[in-house]
């Protein structure tokens, strides 16, 4: 279960980063309570998921989730370029969060 907290907190910080873009300095009310809502169901979950989780893998795994998340919104909805090697190097952040889960 702190597994799957700490992926819903994860897909909650691509919300919040994505909401970010929006805010314009917080005076956009919509975008700026949405990030106020992401980040806080973000880290509220990273929270819960550390209680079982060790902090340092949490953490890495929450931030990888991110990462990823934002950079590929960014690619698909923001013509950010897709470019093979940071496909590959998404790849290796994918991998490394996955070997954080089967060695944590």
């Amino acid at each position: 279960m702190a597994w799957l907290l700490l992926i819903l907190g994860g897909l909650f910080e691509v919300g919040f980063t994505t909401a970010l873009r929006f805010v314009d300095n917080f005076r956009n009310l919509p975008w700026t309570l949405a990030f106020i809502a992401s980040v806080t169901l973000s880290m509220g979950l990273l929270q819960i998921a550390a209680r079982t989780i060790p902090m340092g893998t949490a953490y890495a795994v929450w931030g990888g989730i991110g990462a990823v998340g934002t950079v590929l919104v960014g690619m698909a909805f923001f013509d950010e370029p897709a470019t093979l090697i940071r496909l590959l190097l998404i790849l290796t952040i994918v991998a490394a969060i996955a070997g954080l889960k089967l060695f944590a």
